[in-house]
């Protein structure tokens, strides 16, 4: 399917199904979400990286409007629907401030692969264990999927764009496997070298080497 959607870009990366709470301020896109919440359709926030829109953003949808101010600003929540792909865009709308884009929507692998995530998990959690951060994703393992965890991994806003990227569970299960695999090392590396800093002047209990031995 091909259509056009009015565009919100961001320097996120939205992932389908995630919540995102938004305070807008911006006149262009206070007409925006006014227009979508009016006419309940949604919009589409192309990722912005490296001050570049991309070809790549999530299509969302406004659930809430959680406050409105006397100048218009509003707070919202929305919640990503789909991956959708750039074929133009449409920088001028006749009487719209904010710009649009002829998009189509790539087909998207979702189904949920438990047991490569729970190895996936595993690793989440001993990272989140070296930087001292208790996360709850607030759905049950097996409930769980790339998307759903994609942004507790650490990764830039460019390899959470190449994530976006990928349209298969396991190809992103198994991204997301090999940041874990690269980056868990060397926080333990540093987490030794911080307790080596500690102890540098105490006391220390060591034995010496035995030349006899």
């Amino acid at each position: 399917m091909t259509n056009f959607i009015p565009i919100f870009p961001l320097s996120i990366v939205v992932y389908p199904g995630e919540d995102l709470n938004l305070h807008i301020f911006e006149p262009r896109y206070k007409q925006l979400i006014k227009e979508c919440i009016d006419q309940k359709k949604p919009f589409g926030i192309p990722s912005v990286v490296e001050n570049t829109v991309t070809d790549l953003g999530t299509l969302v949808e406004v659930v809430e409007l959680v406050k409105e101010y006397d100048d218009g600003k509003m707070d919202i929540r929305t919640k990503g629907i789909k991956v959708f792909r750039v074929l133009e865009v449409i920088k001028e709308i006749p009487d719209k401030l904010y710009s649009g884009a002829i998009v189509n929507y790539p087909n998207n692998e979702l189904a949920l692969l438990p047991l490569r995530m729970k190895k996936l998990l595993s690793g989440i959690r001993e990272l989140h264990k070296l930087l001292k951060v208790d996360k709850d994703f607030k759905k049950p393992d097996e409930q769980l999927s790339s998307y759903d965890v994609a942004h507790h991994t650490g990764m830039s806003l460019q390899e959470e764009y190449e994530l976006l990227s990928l349209m298969q569970e396991d190809q992103r299960l198994e991204y997301l496997k090999r940041h874990i695999t690269k980056v868990v090392p060397v926080l333990s590396q540093m987490e030794n070298l911080k307790e080596k800093i500690k102890l540098n002047g105490h006391f220390k209990d060591l034995k010496g080497f035995n030349f006899d031995a």
